[in-house]
């Protein structure tokens, strides 16, 4: 099986993926360290400031080919990051897609606005950020209604955070 974590920056997509390899002893592989690794290999012309639609452009197509390569190997796998496109499905049969379970995290605008504090707070649990500056309860809010209208758009699953922050999912 192989899951897919995504959403919207700071959500806990890093820290799902965590509780899972813990839980589940599957290993993760974050979207991030992929493009961190192509853009500092020269592998590309793109940089960490490039704008997402871009980064997820680039990214998927790897992203897509390691979701197969670790079906078709009959192995298990997290996969956790934002460059994932709302429209991913198309791009597998029914034979794949069964084995793929998918979950995107979003903040409710309610919860964003009572716990930004806590969102900073807790930024770096997993991973330290380098620079957050442009992270703000306005950027928040946006990115986190767009996500939430894409899965809508595009009937995902989703969990949405909305008084607690409590995600724990079991895998089937």
């Amino acid at each position: 099986m192989v899951v897919v974590i995504y959403g919207a920056s700071h959500t806990g997509k890093t820290k799902l993926a965590q509780s899972l390899l813990e839980k589940y002893k599957y290993p993760y592989l974050s979207v991030d360290h992929i493009k961190m690794g192509l853009i500092r290999s020269g592998q590309t012309e793109l940089s960490p400031l490039s704008d997402d639609e871009s980064l997820t452009l680039y990214l998927w197509p790897i992203i897509r080919e390691i979701i197969k390569t670790a079906i078709e190997n009959n192995q298990n796998l997290i996969i956790e990051g934002c460059y994932i496109p709302y429209d991913w499905k198309k791009d597998f049969s029914a034979n794949y897609l069964s084995q793929i379970y998918d979950i995107c995290l979003i903040f409710s605008k309610n919860y964003i606005k009572t716990n930004f504090r806590d969102i900073i707070k807790y930024a770096n649990v997993i991973e330290e950020r380098i620079d957050d500056s442009d992270y703000s309860i306005d950027s928040a809010i946006e990115d986190n209604c767009n996500v939430l209208k894409q899965c809508q758009v595009h009937n995902l699953p989703y969990v949405l955070i909305d008084t607690e922050y409590d995600v724990d999912i079991s895998l089937p």
